[in-house]
């Protein structure tokens, strides 16, 4: 490992021009070397960048100039890329991502991560994501760290030994945290619907957005909770921290909070600084299928932009813009399915927009791809009820989806249906 001064690092000595670099998303971003890697872009000549939620301003129109920047996703600030037509999206499964970086069909020459200072045992920590930045680390030439004293450091999978890292700056700062958005009145509504389907000792995955947090805020009268998901946020924190998760009822990983990355800001950060209890794993594990399906009542709650009459799910496009993604959803609704007692839930609002400006999210026909098929198709929530389609036909499933719209939507859903 090379230590380095942050304002000597050079980039263009790094990055060769057509190189495609990668770095942590979301909180995990090392703020840093995005923000040399983006001032000396011009210096290094074209590139590409691969990244995933961005909260930062690092991934602005301005720096299309010399930067080709593709992702799997259009959430945070990646919605500005893909407005300006400037965001190359890969429409992939998210467990697909370590498969793609490890056989070179997503090639990644240089990683970039945030990582806390060793410990006692001079280990570094990945901090704050494991999730695909473990593959990424076997394939890539150079991989540069940001070595942040304020970053937590968290157990899992993967260390990091000197031997590991080629290139490192030191800093101190505190990572980025999740916009704050408090849910709404609606989202909470569906929140109580959820959290009445989930059973004592269950074993929960939660999505990302404002509906998540709102069925995890709405958990108090619960116990004996146990986590086992892609991203862990604040509102699972603040409920470890009231012993309604202990994860004491696994039968996967019993006693561990089990995450591929956090996606939120100081409570979640402080929740998992130096806890053994809880693990940061790859990809590969948070998202495995056997892993899913082996764990009793295992409940998913993701949510959705819209719903079709049928169970089809469109979790990417609003509007004609890429705003979501693939993402997990699939992977975890499917070990619902085949877990002992578990629950594959899509929540959403029944409408979006204000009065006067409403329109329906549950549609005849979706305004964007199909994300989730409808034979992967579960529980549907909104404020207005419950539709279990698991086992239903096509004309079961109709006028159960035409229940869960608002009532001003209800009469010319069942109109447009007769030709579904």
């Amino acid at each position: 490992m090379k230590l380095v001064e942050l304002h000597a690092l050079d980039f263009a000595a790094i990055v060769k021009p057509g190189d495609r670099v990668a770095w942590g998303q979301a909180g995990a971003e090392p703020l840093a070397l995005t923000r040399a890697l983006m001032a000396q872009r011009a210096a290094i000549g074209r590139l590409s960048a691969f990244i995933g939620i961005s909260w930062s301003d690092m991934v602005a129109p301005g720096h299309a100039d010399h930067v080709r920047f593709s992702s799997y996703c259009g959430a945070g600030n990646n919605r500005r890329l893909a407005k300006a037509g400037l965001l190359d999206v890969l429409p992939c499964h998210y467990s697909e991502l370590p498969e793609m970086i490890r056989t070179g069909r997503l090639k990644i020459d240089v990683l970039m991560l945030q990582v806390a200072p060793p410990n006692a045992s001079g280990r570094f920590s990945l901090s704050i994501a494991h999730e695909y930045l473990v593959a990424a680390l076997d394939a890539a030439r150079v991989v540069v760290a940001e070595i942040n004293d304020q970053a937590p450091w968290t157990f899992g999978e993967r260390s990091l030994g000197e031997s590991d890292i080629d290139i490192a700056v030191l800093t101190s700062r505190t990572p980025l945290a999740a916009p704050g958005r408090v849910p709404s009145a609606d989202e909470f509504a569906v929140a109580r619907r959820v959290v009445a389907l989930i059973e004592d000792g269950s074993t929960l995955q939660f999505g990302i957005g404002s509906l998540p947090e709102a069925v995890l805020r709405s958990l108090s009268g619960h116990r004996d909770l146990g986590v086992h998901t892609g991203a862990l946020l604040d509102a699972a924190a603040d409920l470890a921290a009231q012993g309604i998760i202990n994860n004491e009822k696994k039968t996967v990983d019993p006693g561990l909070t089990v995450a591929g990355l956090m996606l939120g800001g100081r409570s979640v950060y402080d929740y998992a600084h130096d806890n053994p209890h809880v693990q940061f794993c790859s990809v590969e594990y948070t998202h495995s299928a056997r892993v899913l399906a082996a764990q009793d009542r295992f409940v998913s709650i993701n949510s959705a932009i819209e719903v079709d009459l049928t169970g089809q799910i469109n979790a990417e496009v609003a509007g004609g813009a890429y705003v979501g993604a693939v993402g997990g959803a699939i992977d975890f609704t499917r070990g619902a399915h085949h877990s002992k007692g578990g629950l594959p839930i899509v929540a959403l609002p029944s409408t979006a927009g204000s009065d006067g400006h409403r329109t329906s999210r549950i549609v005849v026909r979706l305004s964007g791809p199909v994300s989730t098929p409808r034979s992967d198709a579960g529980l549907i929530v909104t404020e207005h009820g419950v539709a279990d389609l698991r086992g239903l036909s096509l004309a079961q499933r109709i006028p159960m989806m035409i229940a869960l719209a608002d009532a001003e939507f209800r009469d010319s859903l069942e109109e447009a249906s007769r030709a579904v």
